[in-house]
């Protein structure tokens, strides 16, 4: 608890510090008389002064300040002072007193994350554990164990730069660079078109239908196959064949070509149990006996097929259940293309919003074609209840092996580029973020007050200092953008006052400006409220 309030404190005053700095030294260099610098808020823990400016510390760190000479209007001065005070300076030298302070918030993150990036680091690999069957991917000719070494003449290193390769590069060949068995090849991929929508912000990439990580084996079994009358259930998850481990899905295939005949299979499997009124599952381990079918690979030769196309589960009152989709159901065909896999089939639906589109299944009662369209639905997540566009569908999620690792050392130029590169995308996402909520597409639910951001601090703070860098830099962009706003009390506000005397040729009269401060502080005050409620539900 203390590591987490130390860490808490730190962030706060880190960003204050920040924040309040650029206003003092800006207003120093503009000759303003600055007559305390002051770090949080409440009563005085510490100060000294040195020159004409006392420097405190006081005891609630959830803000700072600035005091200046002459910055209220009517403020009498020394008549040799006059001239120093913060009203009495001409309109472009207050705005850039003002405007320093978010300035300071947003190129401190460039700091931060230059920092973060440079140096060795380790990072997912862009070595493919899974090729989706009937993927772009897939019929392209790519395999598991294939290394992309760029995409489109972009050299990637990590699965994060191989993914952002794809943005707006979809439904043409694309020259994707691999590495198998040490010698390189170019191999040409048409991927498909993901729509990635949310409230803050709309992409489009390409999608090949790999994975960097390897499935385990669990199987789908179709009613009235020979492998369900030999035992086998929907979702069984193969753990050994006769007696040889298969750890994840390439094993499993590898294992399957060595042995011919009957084959003993050790199966995992979901078993429910009874607790009064509640219905729980335990893990339960099962051998069976399977004949190998024989000229048949895979899943094939068992009589069985991938998991990947069965529904785990469905949302109740969604489209997908009213339509009659249940779970342990095989989803077969969309607008009559057969469908290869879950996601390939995620993909799909990215792109039709409302539209209605046909859906073949196979459930128990045999194969079913209906026309469906996605619906709002709500769902639960840290942010709170929020609404989104679905089905209601779950496909399974299998359990995988760890994706490889590698390093990838940036040095001084690099990790500036990557720097300055990632600020200013954290900065329009944020900007849509605050538009969104004023149009109410990001849910006010959404807003975090310092509870929050003492859990973020200490989550993060467990992750290690990269993760609570990040998390600084994104407060201290959110900070910077937040203060630009032009609602009285804030910075934004007195960058338009100081703007409108530079225009106008006079100041707001000091009534308007009394009543804009007593609007601002109410609706700061409705804010934090609001963020304070948020925090308390959570």
């Amino acid at each position: 608890m203390f590591q987490s309030l130390g860490f808490f404190a730190l962030l706060l005053g880190v960003l204050v510090t920040v924040h309040e700095l650029g206003h003092f030294l800006v207003a120093k260099a503009c000759g303003v008389k600055v007559l305390k610098f002051s770090l949080g808020f409440g009563p005085k823990l510490l100060s000294f002064t040195k020159g004409e400016t006392e420097y405190q510390l006081a005891l609630l760190p959830l803000g700072g300040y600035v005091k200046m000479a002459g910055d209220i209007p009517g403020e009498e001065l020394a008549p040799e002072e006059a001239s120093r005070g913060f009203l009495a300076q001409p309109p472009w030298k207050r705005m850039a007193i003002v405007i320093a302070g978010p300035a300071f918030n947003l190129i401190f993150p460039v700091i931060i994350y230059f920092f973060v990036f440079l140096g060795d680091h380790q990072a997912v690999s862009t070595r493919l554990g899974y090729v989706m069957p009937d993927s772009p991917a897939a019929k392209a000719g790519l395999h598991p164990g294939d290394v992309v070494v760029a995409v489109d003449g972009e050299r990637v290193r990590t699965y994060e730069e191989m993914r952002d390769a794809f943005v707006d590069r979809f439904e043409r060949p694309i020259p994707i660079t691999v590495e198998r068995d040490k010698n390189q090849s170019i191999i040409m991929v048409t991927p498909m078109k993901r729509v990635e929508s949310s409230p803050i912000e709309t992409i489009e990439r390409g999608v090949m239908g790999v994975e960097v990580s390897s499935p385990s084996p669990v199987v789908g079994v179709p009613p009235g196959s020979a492998a369900e009358q030999a035992g086998l259930k929907t979702f069984d998850r193969i753990l050994a064949i006769n007696g040889t481990l298969v750890p994840d899905e390439a094993t499993f295939y590898q294992v399957l070509d060595k042995h011919q005949g009957a084959l003993e299979l050790t199966v995992q499997r979901s078993k429910p149990v009874e607790a009064g009124a509640v219905t729980g599952h335990v893990p339960e381990v099962v051998k069976l006996r399977v004949e190998k079918q024989a000229d048949k690979q895979g899943y094939a030769a068992l009589g069985v097929e991938t998991a990947e196309l069965y529904l785990a589960a469905v949302t109740p009152g969604s489209p997908a259940e009213k339509a009659g989709l249940r779970s342990g159901d095989r989803l077969v065909a969309f607008n009559g293309k057969p469908l290869g896999s879950f996601s390939l089939f995620a993909v799909e639906l990215t792109g039709l919003a409302e539209k209605p589109f046909e859906l073949t299944w196979r459930g128990k009662e045999g194969e079913r074609k209906e026309q469906l369209a996605m619906a709002q639905l709500k769902v639960l997540g840290e942010a709170g209840e929020t609404q989104q566009l679905g089905l209601g569908v779950q496909g399974w999620i299998a359990e995988r092996a760890p994706a490889e690792k590698v390093t990838v050392n940036m040095g001084w130029g690099e990790a500036l580029q990557q720097s300055a590169k990632i600020v200013p995308t954290i900065t329009k996402q944020t900007v849509k973020a605050i538009a969104g909520l004023v149009t109410r597409d990001v849910p006010l639910s959404s807003v975090g007050g310092p509870i929050m951001m003492y859990q973020m601090a200490s989550r993060s703070s467990e992750l290690g200092w990269d993760y609570f860098l990040n998390l600084m830099a994104i407060i201290s962009i959110n900070l910077g953008v937040m203060n630009l706003l032009p609602i009285p009390i804030l910075d934004g506000f007195h960058l338009v006052a100081a703007g409108w005397e530079a225009i106008r040729r006079r100041p707001i009269p000091v009534r308007v400006r009394e009543v804009a401060n007593v609007i601002g502080l109410a609706m700061l005050v409705a804010l934090m409220l609001v963020a304070m409620f948020n925090d308390i539900t959570r």
